[in-house]
């Protein structure tokens, strides 16, 4: 890195820091997802992104070239096509796969551990996924359905476990799965590529780890929206007990991103927000384990950035009780005006420019949600300029309005 690019770097960086701690930054940050984006500025079809990851640094490599954001995704956002296909994924749609070369994936919500199966997760999860969620969720992995459990290895069971591995239809899962590595080796190995060739331009990278809510792991994984919606009717100390098991699972997804130049591990709540939820339910099943999430992340020095895509104006009260100055909450649909006022003092705050804006509205239409957002959240700091949610579909010229506007008016 050159002396120029360091410096670039080290500002980006601390001007983030700065807005999470609840400083004055130079300016206001300008993060945001930006997931389709880059590759229909770039002119490459999202499909050659998801197989070709040599074209999707490219594509990102402009788009950071162009914008000059604070700190960048790149090409993570295009998941890996090749392992997907090698393992038959279920649950995803992809470009392609039931999709146009050009469209952005779609989750595919489906039941893989059924009401009856609580028990059975409780009792030893990580072979529940082993011999149920694998096979349920992996085509190429159905052999997983016999795979025995890793407790029974004591003495003599590791006779039982070994020759159950030599079965024809498990040696080709094995394979398959090795094949499956291998793929995701080289996409990891573009991923740390590209964060070192942008670092070396003296821009940081925007995450160092993800993790999810525990209410989110059993209901997005295993149940399904309709089946964890019934379970917090028909069976809640099970539910509960579930959500409890996989509250440390999420804690250690998030810690990856300890000790990172930038320690920012983002998680998407999905089922916690207004419509899904009764505040009454959202703070027996899903607030206090989210909570303890934040806290152990945060008292290992990681950024917890809690990027809510629903309605959250009902749970402010309860995300005024994190960490003062270590949480970024990120809003989609928010009175941001109250969120200020709530979380000010408590926590930095992001979002809220409508992303359709930057398709359907004009560079005028974009600077002047700017100037509301910045006048109204981004006082006294604690503001990241960001969009109500990643961005797919944008004009340029909206684009450029949104980083242009505000390197110039945010300044403090």
């Amino acid at each position: 890195m050159d002396e120029q690019a360091e410096v670039l770097y080290r500002e980006r960086k601390q001007r983030i820091l700065d807005a999470v701690a609840l400083r004055k930054p130079d300016r206001v940050p300008i993060v945001s997802p930006f997931q389709l984006f880059p590759y229909t500025y770039a002119g490459v079809p999202f499909r050659e992104a998801m197989y070709d990851y040599a074209k999707a640094r490219e594509a990102c490599h402009k788009f950071v070239d162009d914008f000059q954001p604070d700190a960048d995704f790149g090409p993570v956002l295009a998941y890996a096509g090749k392992p997907m296909d090698t393992l038959g994924l279920k649950w995803f749609r992809w470009a392609g796969h039931g999709l146009p070369e050009h469209a952005m994936y779609q989750f595919v919500e489906g039941e893989y551990m059924t009401a009856g199966e609580y028990d059975e997760f409780l009792y030893d999860p990580s072979h529940f996924l082993a011999s149920k969620w694998l096979p349920r969720s992996f085509g190429a992995l159905a052999a997983f359905s016999d795979f025995p459990a890793m407790r029974r290895m004591m003495w003599f069971g590791w006779t039982g476990l070994l020759a159950g591995l030599a079965r024809p239809e498990m040696r080709q899962a094995l394979a398959a799965a090795l094949q499956a590595g291998e793929e995701l080796a080289e996409w990891f190995a573009s991923l740390a590529r590209y964060a070192a060739e942008i670092k070396a331009k003296g821009f940081p990278q925007a995450y160092a780890g993800f993790s999810w809510t525990p209410f989110d792991l059993v209901g997005d994984t295993l149940r399904g929206t309709r089946g964890i919606m019934g379970d917090v009717i028909r069976r809640p100390e099970k539910l509960l007990q579930a959500v409890e098991k996989a509250t440390p699972i999420a804690i250690e997804y998030g810690l990856s991103a300890a000790g990172a130049d930038l320690p920012l591990c983002w998680i998407w709540p999905h089922k916690g927000s207004a419509g899904f939820l009764s505040d009454r339910q959202y703070a027996r099943f899903y607030w206090p384990f989210l909570r303890e999430v934040i806290e152990a992340l945060v008292a290992r020095g990681v950024i917890p950035v809690i990027y809510f895509e629903g309605d959250e104006t009902p749970r402010l009260k309860h995300l005024a009780e994190v960490p003062p100055g270590k949480v970024w909450f990120h809003f989609a649909t928010m009175d941001m005006a109250r969120a200020k006022e709530v979380l000010g003092g408590i926590a930095c705050i992001s979002g809220n420019l409508p992303s359709h804006l930057l398709l359907t509205g004009t560079p005028e239409d974009v600077r002047r949600c700017c100037r509301s957002l910045i006048d109204t959240c981004g006082r006294d700091g604690g503001y990241i300029m960001d969009t109500s949610v990643m961005v797919d579909e944008a004009k340029p010229e909206n684009v450029r309005a949104l980083f242009d506007f505000t390197r110039e008016y945010g300044v403090y």
